[in-house]
């Protein structure tokens, strides 16, 4: 009997944990996990949630760097779609055209060609090998998907539209962290913030400021201040925001997937709790259960 596409869920999550125990071997024999470079993970696949100015714009680029995967935005994906004249592109072009909105189905096909074809989020882990003595562990190479979702999804329907699509591929969300503030630092924060429009990264005249004024600190091009970034135009988005959010957030709690962060923290120390999400694990690498989805696929342990 072929395996099912929940045996190869099982297989990749315990495959990352491999991965995580193999460094831990390392380290314990070695003293030196690796080189030290940022390197692909196992998988990561995430949805950062936030209100507008919480930091998605800071935090998320730092997350793809790090691990190497890919940074969906769906307003980028949206637009590049549509200046690419694909078929997903046209559809949404139409819709927007006739002033409706772009439909579950259409940003759910955005986000899976994303994954297909972005080679950023075909991440995979490296083959090891590793011998002291008797001891020689040989780890299998295999290909992983990994993004950073950001502004999707948005309410409870499109959430279990996009659980479907990754189930389908045999894949599932790994986190969902949101990004938490008070709206009245909001308000403080957004009405300074700059941006780069390119890689989306985003400073702060006064709490986070560009090392040179106006031009962005990696490439040296200009930065801009969106049109919409005002206190009246912010408060009516963060209005909407908390409507839509909440049902989602009790979404995925029902899930276990979703963790909290007080964004009015320094960056720093934001990104260092990210770091101990990602890095979060409570289960042994190879289990009884583990051991059958192996040979039900199989591979023998």
């Amino acid at each position: 009997m072929p395996p099912s596409l929940e045996d190869v869920a099982s297989l990749k999550d315990l495959v990352k944990r491999l991965q995580e125990r193999i460094e831990k071997l390392e380290l314990s024999i070695t003293g030196d996990p690796g080189s030290g470079a940022d390197a692909p993970v196992g998988s990561l696949r995430m949805i950062l949630m936030g209100p507008p100015g919480a930091g998605k714009g800071t935090q998320a680029p730092k997350i793809k760097d790090k691990f190497c995967i890919c940074h969906l935005a769906t307003g980028d994906m949206l637009r590049s779609q549509v200046a690419k004249k694909t078929a997903l592109g046209r559809a949404a072009k139409k819709i927007m055209d006739e002033g409706g909105l772009v439909s579950d189905e259409i940003m759910v096909g955005m986000i899976k060609n994303e994954l297909d074809n972005n080679a950023e989020c075909k991440n995979g882990y490296f083959g090891h090998s590793y011998s002291r003595n008797t001891f020689v562990l040989f780890f299998l190479t295999i290909s992983f998907y990994s993004f950073i979702l950001d502004g999707f999804p948005r309410t409870v329907p499109q959430a279990d539209r996009l659980d479907s699509m990754l189930e389908n591929r045999g894949e599932k969300l790994d986190h969902v962290v949101q990004l938490e503030i008070d709206d009245a630092l909001l308000v403080a924060r957004i009405t300074g913030r700059l941006v780069h429009p390119a890689s989306g990264r985003s400073y702060h005249r006064i709490f986070n400021p560009p090392k040179e004024s106006m031009k962005d600190d990696v490439t040296g091009e200009p930065l801009i201040q969106r049109s919409d970034d005002n206190a009246e135009t912010l408060k009516k988005r963060l209005v909407t925001y908390h409507q839509q959010t909440k049902p989602v957030v009790e979404y995925y709690k029902g899930k276990k997937v979703w963790k909290g962060i007080d964004a009015s923290q320094e960056p720093g120390v934001v990104w260092r709790q990210l770091l101990g999400i990602f890095g979060e694990t409570n289960q042994s690498p190879v289990s009884a259960a583990g051991s059958k989805i192996l040979e039900k696929v199989g591979i023998s342990k």
